[in-house]
């Protein structure tokens, strides 16, 4: 074995041997004879390890050039541009979208390269590429310098025209998913370079296999102030981005958000309120408690914000949400049952807990019943037809004052979850502020609400009223009841459930 077989056989790359030594003898030559063919195998090799990446979540802007394999998903279409070269006035290019098991990203092909692309490839191919990265517009891009294909490695990417929210992955682009609208954003203005004016709107979009955040921009961010949520849409065309740590779908000039007659469900996840810890980034599903009024107040940049409190309750126990911003004009309302997607656990009023639904939270109202009567999480998932009954933003229109007056100057627990001060779980929940100060103890009542909490004491809440009721009968959250008997202490003590 010669000295280029020595240093191949401790190549840390996929190479082909006689690509290797071609190479090799490649670098003797522009030497000059300055270094013999060990030296040379040497050097070739330190190059290609450098080179060669594990797979495309590896590559980055900045590095000079890069190694690697992928299927052809899309090929674009040929484009001519005018040059500033008069030996070369007018140029072409090819976007294709290649992608491995880690990623995906655009290949661009330019001129001769090009030409061959549009007449020799197609979806499906594999193809060793090498070529230099950089940030483009749809996320990173790879002008390709060669590339060649392998019939001989298989790569293990499904091509589809539809996508599901998991498969998305960095860099893809002329996607199409639909999904279910499970909130929605107003649309915001921005001042760009140029002087010109810019405006973006944000939706949030579930599927059965996860949910995804989806920014409009432009003439398409219209759409999120024309879209309800619980409605049925597909993204068209649309590109993936990343922000914050988090995957984006992008509508541009090109991509459309359109509504469709299809059914479309989507499960929230959920943790249990009792098992959340500070710091944690959760997804929490209950019945809404209590709701107390919107507050402003003045940021250090001499802006105005806005926040609302409201108590939301699970078979595990209750927490308080902060809605942040545009989440405070929510339609909410004690016994709506509701969903808070990535949710940030932080320390709130008197060290409890408290959860904070900022920018990248949603809240999703759902519809009655979409969470179980033994309250173990949205075990029942929610659809949306087009021109049908919606599931998700069916909001009740009853009132929330009842619970809302109770809250402390603060924006603390509202008085009608927790009267007492001193029980977390609601268990000595009195009659909330406003509410039940016009019935006397002694008399008979009836008293029809919706469950807000299940346990002892049973808590119900027409929309106006909150009141807390002694009984044994067994009830669900969200479940509307009647109980009626004698009202003590400002409970009723029920002799009656039905």
């Amino acid at each position: 074995m010669g000295a280029i077989e020595d240093v191949y056989e401790d190549l840390d790359a996929d190479v082909d041997l006689e690509k290797f030594r071609e190479a090799v003898e490649a670098k003797v030559d522009q030497m000059g004879g300055l270094a013999d063919e060990e030296t040379a195998a040497m050097l070739v090799a330190h190059e290609v390890n450098d080179e060669e990446v594990n797979g495309i979540a590896d590559i980055e802007p900045g590095m000079e050039e890069v190694k690697f394999i992928a299927k052809v998903i899309d090929v674009g279409e040929l484009r001519t541009f005018e040059r500033d070269d008069d030996e070369q006035p007018e140029g072409q290019v090819i976007n294709v979208e290649v992608a491995d098991e880690t990623g995906s990203l655009r290949a661009a092909f330019w001129d001769e390269r090009a030409e061959a692309v549009k007449n020799e490839l197609e979806e499906g191919d594999v193809l060793r590429i090498k070529g230099r990265p950089k940030e483009g517009f749809n996320g990173i891009e790879v002008s390709v310098d060669d590339a060649e294909p392998d019939d001989d490695v298989e790569v293990d990417v499904a091509i589809t025209d539809t996508y599901r929210v998991e498969d998305l992955s960095l860099g893809l682009s002329d996607v199409d998913l639909a999904g279910l609208v499970l909130d929605t954003e107003s649309v915001r203005t921005f001042d760009r370079d140029d002087g010109s004016e810019g405006k973006v709107a944000n939706l949030v979009l579930g599927d059965p296999t996860g949910k995804i955040r989806v920014t409009m921009w432009d003439e398409r961010a219209d759409r999120a102030e024309e879209i309800d949520p619980g409605t049925a849409v597909e993204v068209v065309d649309g590109y993936v981005r990343e922000r914050d740590g988090s995957l984006e779908l992008h509508v541009g000039d090109h991509g459309a958000v359109e509504e469709i007659d299809e059914t479309i469900e989507y499960e929230p996840d959920r943790t249990p309120i009792d098992t959340v810890e500070m710091g944690q980034t959760v997804d929490l599903a209950g019945v809404v408690r209590s709701a107390d009024p919107k507050r402003t107040f003045d940021r250090d940049d001499g802006s105005e914000g806005q926040v609302r409190n409201v108590r939301v309750q699970d078979d595990s126990g209750d927490i308080r949400v902060a809605l942040w911003g545009e989440k405070a004009d929510k339609e909410i309302a004690p016994g709506d049952e509701v969903a808070l997607a990535d949710v940030e656990i932080q320390d709130g009023w008197q060290d409890d807990l408290e959860a904070s639904a900022g920018w990248q939270s949603t809240v999703t109202v759902l519809e009655t019943g979409a969470i179980d009567a033994d309250g173990e999480g949205a075990n029942e998932s929610a659809s949306a037809s087009s021109g049908a009954d919606q599931t998700l933003g069916s909001f009740d229109d009853g009132g929330s004052d009842g619970a809302a007056d109770a809250s402390d100057a603060d924006g603390g627990t509202a008085a009608g979850a927790s009267a007492s001060g001193d029980d977390e779980s609601g268990g000595d929940a009195a009659v909330a502020a406003g509410g039940g100060a016009a019935l006397a103890d002694g008399e008979q009542t009836e008293f029809t609400g919706t469950v807000v909490q299940a346990g002892e004491p049973v808590v119900l809440d027409d929309g106006e009223e909150t009141i807390s009721v002694e009984t044994d009968a067994d009830v669900h959250l969200g479940q509307e009841v009647t109980a009626r008997g004698e009202l003590r202490d400002g409970r009723l003590d029920a002799d009656d459930v039905f």
